[in-house]
């Protein structure tokens, strides 16, 4: 199937993932042309005419504003996205695409956080980020918005739009959103023109708790669409973290109830590091498999970004700033690098956040 042959099922299906699945299945199962033919085959013409009409006008948005669409059979759709039931068939997105490649974990929480909240959430955000992990979250007020600056402090951070991504909602983190394309990139499954409705944020949810090996609720009232969030993750699989607060806390009860539910109560990053290493470990056999079937796999050994950070680094402690300088390579770009050494024994990341050749 082509892009075009994508999107008009899409639009056909009036962006629904659910209703398009279904068509693909009821033809068969399979994600090719006899199969998209005639799930068509079941909407009628004229539906079908207004459908091409929508796609040629998505591509052309599309291709003018120097964005992606990834479709649910591409090798760059994110694997663990596409392991969760009703995964988007489409995403669209903006920026840097190569940040869908890296390990994703999730911090959200409510729009009308605390000035403590909002401290935890862009240091737990910039902790993850200095990892190697892209920080996933709704570009909401509040929690969303610490988060995002967090990780873009030093490293590369997702927005997940319940909007197209043509427009920002909320209108008031249009500068956010412009500093995130720098180093991490916009998503949505609703394509460019389709306004904010309430149906769309629990839809948006499921990508940012799906996107994610584990998602971290910071701040969250008993009525907060975070809780939705952490729900969908427990849905899929995905680890939940949950940050405790004072009793006389209304912010804090969603917390408090998400881990009476289960979820893991963490007080540092290191914490919510530490349980999510045989995850990372996991997701990296599982994109590497992937990437190997396309005839897209890196080889690390060889790869002359690996050789730079290898003759960079040294038994003594150097910073990631200083390897920055010394490869030319980009910080979300080391970080995700540094992540994948350090899983497989080759670095370590000393107190202070400084990094060194492991002397095993």
């Amino acid at each position: 199937m082509t892009l075009i042959d994508w999107l008009t099922l899409y639009r056909a299906c009036d962006t629904g993932s659910a209703s398009a699945n279904e068509l693909i299945q009821a033809a068969g199962g399979d994600v090719h042309i006899a199969a998209y033919r005639l799930a068509l085959a079941k909407l009628g013409s004229s539906k079908h005419t207004a459908a091409i009409r929508s796609a040629e006008s998505d591509l052309r948005w599309v291709e003018d504003h120097q964005a992606a669409v990834l479709t649910i059979a591409d090798p760059e759709y994110p694997t663990l996205l596409k392991a969760t039931t009703g995964a988007p068939l489409l995403l669209f997105v903006r920026g840097q695409a190569s940040a869908l490649a890296l390990p994703q974990l999730a911090i959200v929480g409510s729009r009308h956080a605390t000035a403590g909240g909002l401290a935890t959430a862009k240091d737990f955000a910039a902790s993850f980020a200095e990892r190697g992990f892209c920080v996933v979250s709704g570009l909401a007020s509040g929690i969303d918005t610490a988060a995002h600056e967090g990780a873009l402090s030093c490293g590369s951070t997702i927005a997940v739009f319940g909007t197209g991504i043509d427009q920002v909602y909320p209108a008031s983190n249009a500068r956010l959103a412009e500093a995130i394309l720098s180093s991490g990139a916009w998503v949505s499954e609703f394509p460019p023109g389709s306004a904010a409705r309430r149906s769309h944020f629990p839809r948006r949810n499921r990508i940012i708790s799906g996107l994610s090996m584990g998602t971290l609720v910071v701040e969250a009232s008993l009525g907060s669409g975070s809780l939705i969030t952490a729900r969908r993750a427990t849905e899929q699989g995905r680890e939940v973290f949950a940050i405790p607060g004072s009793i006389h806390n209304p912010l804090a009860k969603g917390c408090h109830q998400l881990i009476r539910e289960g979820a893991k109560l963490v007080e540092t990053a290191q914490e919510v590091m530490d349980e999510l290493t045989p995850h990372v470990r996991d997701w990296q056999a599982r994109t590497t498999t992937n990437l190997a079937a396309a005839s897209r796999e890196t080889h690390a050994d060889d790869d002359p970004d690996y050789v730079a950070v290898r003759r960079a680094l040294g038994y003594d402690p150097v910073s990631i700033d200083a390897l920055a300088q010394r490869t030319s390579l980009t910080i979300p770009v080391l970080s995700s690098m540094l992540l994948r050494m350090e899983l497989a024994g080759e670095v370590v990341l000393n107190a202070g956040g400084s990094y060194s050749r492991a002397t095993g």
